[in-house]
């Protein structure tokens, strides 16, 4: 049985967790283009090394980081986001056609 440790709750079955994808750096969604922003959503890096992801533990629904070398896929660390972010980013909708 894998063992994934969340920072929350502890070690914990490898079942209660949802892949989130990649840590990536974000474009700011207001001023880069429809395809730099599909770019960030869809693709990814896919080499082998030691990456950065988003997991969930889905009976908390608690969102965290781990690395994990991609090769191997050994998880060699995992802690809160708070320990990267320090602020909350901000969507804002485009102006409707009519307000343009």
């Amino acid at each position: 049985m894998k063992i994934m440790n969340c920072p929350l709750n502890g070690p914990r079955n490898i079942s209660e967790f949802v892949h989130g994808g990649e840590l990536r750096e974000m474009p700011d969604p207001n001023l880069c283009s429809d395809g730099e922003w599909a770019d960030y959503v869809f693709y990814h890096e896919n080499a082998v090394a030691v990456v950065k992801e988003w997991w969930l533990h889905a009976p908390s629904s608690y969102w965290f980081i781990a690395e994990r070398h991609t090769a191997s896929d050994e998880i060699l660390n995992t802690y809160d986001p708070s320990e990267i972010f320090n602020q909350r980013v901000e969507f804002s909708l485009p102006p409707k056609e009519s307000e343009a």
